[in-house]
């Protein structure tokens, strides 16, 4: 039977609830959009005691589904000012779907100064008083609470930047080897600061699989969806070769590859950062080129990357964070590169944000463009350390430039826009613009088609199309969220026909019900709206929905573009 479990930090309680009627068909994105908008007053102040964090397992989440194994997690973010979503793999998605656990609520906050674990099991919820593990890094704290438990549980947890409460932290999440993986954007890594809690554990032994209520129509349904993602050109060979990585030299072509704090839109050391070369690196160095996220991931655009002498340095090695720190920072050694993302995975920040950050630091001569090592240096002597320094270049992009004084600052809402530019690839620029969540491209993955040619073909250069693609591609999305499945499997779901039915029919044999597709595009524009007026009650007006001025003034090498949408013309964006 699902249920509800509230943490209450204030007084140390735990309680477990049944499931409301109005929840029950949500999971995932879905609900922790309901239950945010529902219970943190939107003007609240993000890292008080009236925000709440909402861990939620998606709708198939703990099935066999293939890459069901996503986790959301919602809360007010201390770095927009708006709701947020952010999702990640691991183990902990599975084990709360296998404990019955719709949603994890954490709210409230201590008023001692005292520091705090959470462990969930099949029988009992504990609260702890943490002194052992203050202020180490996250793969030292993984591996000394597996210790401690003596089995691999789940782990979820705050390095020392979320101790801190520094508005790029993240939530880390242990994958099935101990790895490192992120609830990363907005700052969620800030509001589990605040509420004192270091980590949370999670032990689902002696707890069965999750079961189909019409398990035969189910395992068809699921055995045509896996078809799907192994068919599709991009998540059955693109991404488990070369992982997200091989972007790099596509939008190196297609002229849309930030360059040097988003100044051009291509990079001439590119192919040294590129997903071929990186692949061929961890291959000749005994790593793994291609590996699974999650239990259950079979798309596995995730990889082990060695050093020079085959030593482990780290995993989950993504585009973005290899575009932030290479082409935009200028930083052309991978192997500098993959250190810093061993770094920023232990302290806890997000690696989107932070390698945007470093991109306006350097503009700003806190470091010159391509010193790999000083970033290296920067994030653990500063950052890590909480120097005042450190301090600053934690708060994000956004608040380098302004403490800096820079002009050329790439964010909406605060958020660092990630790694394609608006400019010559617009569909995305729509979604960096109009997303509930600040610059995000996963709301609504335009490069699928402006780029890739995926679901069709939109010229990336021409506004034509674009708000309603962006549009189509956030509904989606919103409701993929909602599912607990991987992002990914949008490209068999916009190409084949099958992808989309078998996952309806995968949430109909679950529950015993007859959603159609239409009832998902309703879940998906649902959320949007929900998302929307929460925004909108916090103070985020229109005007939000926009993205920087120096988008529309510095024409971008080589197409020499602009950003040319009118604010009135991305209004038309809420026309659904």
């Amino acid at each position: 039977m699902d249920r509800i479990v509230r943490v209450n930090m204030t007084d140390l309680t735990t309680c477990i609830e049944p499931v409301p009627e109005a929840w029950v068909p949500l999971g995932g994105r879905a609900l922790t959009s309901t239950v945010v908008a529902a219970e943190v007053p939107p003007t609240c102040h993000a890292l008080g005691a009236s925000n709440k964090l909402v861990f939620a397992p998606g709708l198939l989440t703990g099935t066999a589904a293939a890459n069901s194994g996503r986790l959301s997690l919602g809360a007010k973010s201390p770095l927009t000012g708006g709701i947020k979503e952010s999702n990640a793999g691991g183990t902990a998605a599975r084990m709360l779907a296998k404990l019955g656990i719709k949603a994890l609520i954490v709210e409230g906050m201590p008023a001692d100064d005292k520091w705090y674990s959470i462990h969930i099991a099949k029988d009992a919820i504990t609260i702890q008083e943490e002194k052992e593990l203050l202020g180490i890094g996250n793969y030292c704290l993984v591996q000394q609470v597996q210790a401690r438990f003596g089995k691999p549980v789940g782990v979820m947890s705050v390095g020392p930047a979320g101790e801190m409460k520094m508005l790029s932290s993240n939530i880390s999440v242990a994958d099935p080897e101990a790895h490192i993986r992120s609830l990363g954007r907005g700052g969620l890594g800030a509001v589990m600061g605040s509420k004192k809690i270091k980590f949370i554990s999670i032990d689902d032994t002696g707890t069965p699989p999750v079961m189909p209520k019409e398990g035969a129509k189910f395992k068809d349904a699921a055995r045509i969806f896996a078809k799907t993602l192994l068919d599709h050109p991009v998540s059955g060979q693109g991404l488990p070769k070369y992982g997200t990585n091989v972007l790099v030299n596509i939008l190196n072509e297609a002229g849309g590859l930030p360059t040097r704090n988003f100044t051009a839109g291509q990079y001439a050391a590119h192919d040294k950062i590129s997903g071929e070369t990186m692949h061929d690196t961890i291959v000749a160095r005994g790593g793994m080129p291609t590996h699974g996220c999650h239990p259950g991931c079979q798309i596995q655009c995730s990889q082990i990357y060695n050093d020079k002498d085959g030593k482990y340095v780290t995993s989950g090695f993504e585009y973005e964070t290899i575009w932030g720190l290479g082409a935009d920072c200028c930083i052309e050694d991978l192997d500098d590169i993959a250190e810093a993302d061993h770094v920023m995975d232990d302290i806890g920040v997000d690696s989107i944000e932070t390698a945007v950050m470093f991109g306006v630091a350097m503009e700003a001569g806190v470091l010159p463009f391509g010193d790999g090592k000083g970033v290296v240096r920067m994030l653990r002597e500063e950052i890590g350390m909480g120097t005042p320094l450190g301090r600053i270049l934690g708060g994000g992009a956004g608040q380098v430039g302004r403490v800096y004084g820079i002009t050329r600052v790439p964010v909406v809402k605060n958020q660092g826009i990630p790694a394609y530019d608006p400019r010559s690839v617009k569909g995305i620029g729509v979604t960096y613009a109009m997303s509930t969540m600040g610059a995000d491209h996963t709301s609504g993955y335009a490069i699928a088609t402006n780029i890739l040619g995926v679901g069709g073909h939109i010229d990336p250069l021409a506004k034509e199309g674009q708000i309603e693609l962006a549009r189509n591609l956030n509904i989606a999305t919103a409701a993929i969220d909602s599912t607990g499945m991987c992002l990914f499997i949008a490209f068999p779901a916009l190409d084949i026909a099958e992808c989309l039915t078998s996952l309806v029919d995968m949430i109909n044999a679950r529950f015993g019900i007859n959603l159609t597709g239409d009832d998902v595009t309703a879940l998906g524009k649902a959320v949007l709206k929900i998302e929307h007026k929460f925004n909108q009650d916090a103070g985020l007006s229109k005007e939000h929905d926009r993205l920087p001025e120096f988008f529309s003034k510095e024409p971008l090498p080589p197409h020499n573009v602009v950003w040319d949408f009118t604010g009135e013309e991305l209004d038309t964006y809420w026309n659904f």
